[in-house]
């Protein structure tokens, strides 16, 4: 389908007509479409369709798997909706009874070897819900696309996990007054299998490293962890990029400089300083790139699923999830006219620092026909999720623009 545009950027009436053709119904709120925009249920291919609702695999050596946005609707995010984001194997060999944790650096007073059994006997335990989101979620929405896999929405969970926090263990080992950093080191295989190479080995600053929040954990949902997601021991850093909890972990190194693991090195999880044009080649140097660290604010319309179709005139329901990093989430507003108007939600407290709120709302579809619903969070510093895809960069990270379902009302 050929659509055209005005001279201001709106769809032609002919192109307007043939969209409601092509929809069977007419698009409610068509004189509020935006410049240039193409109605999502098009870019969502059978939309309006009953779709099926299964994990969505990217790959499989290593394992990346996404979870379809409707099935991220629990509070606490069920083992089996959690998104997988591998970079290596899966260690052949994972046995709790002697696997060991070992804390070492050039900034540890000392290097110390912990059992499993000897983490939960000495240390307090805690538990926290966590949003962990891979920094290319949304990636698929950037364009020219971009390198990595192409994750819609769903690269993201809310989980609950048990363990101690690094601090304390940081605490017992003793570390110096030129420690800046920690990184990671699991026992993963690297996809070539060559034992000299690490599939991934990344980390944070020391003072995100010593947040209470930091968990050293053994429990996911109050059982042990699966082996996807890490079992029998995972570093779990909230707020941040996924990739920096470290599953299976071994090993952690207390460093007087920015980590230099595998994964820190080029663009990986990190953005252009300055903004660049679409495609452009950026030098892969510290000069031109930033590590990225807290992750933007974001949400979700978790219910009902896109394509959903809801009586005409009928209150329906919505509900979703919203997080924004390091920070909380301040408010929430939901849109069935493109952006026009915007209804404030109903907005939950987290259950703890660095867990997702939730939200929820009511709306009518006046009359028949296509709408779309758009959702926008803003955090605690007054920033706001972008109407259209943030600037582009080469690894395809941070899209956090306004996510969107599309409704039919009969």
């Amino acid at each position: 389908m050929k659509l055209k545009f005005d001279r201001r950027g709106f769809l032609q009436k002919a192109s307007l007509t043939a969209l409601t053709t092509a929809l069977g119904t007419e698009i409610v709120f068509a004189n509020k479409l935006p410049k240039n925009y193409i109605p999502f249920v098009f870019g969502e291919k059978d939309a309006l369709k009953d779709k099926n609702s299964a994990m969505i695999v990217l790959g499989d050596r290593p394992w990346n798997v996404e979870t379809p946005v409707d099935l991220l609707d629990d509070r606490i995010t069920p083992v089996e909706k959690m998104f997988i984001r591998n970079n290596g194997l899966i260690p052949e060999k994972l046995d709790a009874s002697t696997w060991t944790l070992t804390i070492d650096g050039e900034s540890a007073q000392k290097s110390k070897t912990y059992t499993l059994a000897d983490l939960k006997k000495r240390f307090k335990h805690y538990t926290y819900q966590l949003v962990l989101e891979c920094g290319g979620n949304g990636r698929s929405g950037f364009q020219p696309q971009t390198s990595g896999n192409t994750w819609g929405q769903g690269a993201v969970h809310c989980a609950q996990w048990t363990g101690v926090r690094l601090k304390d263990i940081l605490k017992d080992v003793g570390i110096k007054s030129d420690a800046v950093y920690i990184g990671y080191h699991s026992n993963d295989i690297h996809l070539s299998r060559d034992p000299k190479k690490e599939a991934i080995s990344r980390g944070v600053p020391i003072a995100k490293a010593l947040e209470d929040e930091t968990l050293i954990a053994w429990q996911l949902n109050g059982k042990d962890i699966p082996e996807f997601h890490g079992f029998p021991l995972r570093l779990v850093i909230g707020g941040w990029p996924a990739s920096v909890s470290g599953k299976w972990l071994s090993r952690i190194s207390v460093r007087n400089k920015v980590h230099d693991g595998a994964k820190m090195e080029g663009h990986s999880y990190k953005i252009p300083k300055n903004p660049v044009m679409p495609g452009e080649d950026v030098p892969q140097t510290d000069e031109y790139f930033k590590i990225i660290e807290s992750m933007p604010v974001k949400s979700l319309i978790t219910y009902p699923k896109t394509g959903a179709i809801i009586p005409a005139g009928k209150e329906v329901e919505l509900r979703g999830h919203a997080w924004a990093g390091d920070l909380s989430v301040k408010t929430v507003h939901i849109s069935i006219d493109f952006g026009a108007t915007w209804q404030a939600c109903k907005l939950e407290e987290a259950a703890n620092r660095l867990a997702w709120q939730h939200w929820n709302a009511k709306v009518q579809l006046p009359v028949k026909g296509y709408y779309e619903v758009w959702v926008r969070a803003t955090d605690s510093n007054n920033v706001a999720q972008p109407m259209v895809i943030p600037a582009w960069n080469p690894g395809g990270y941070l899209n956090n623009a306004c996510e969107r379902i599309a409704l039919k009302a009969e």
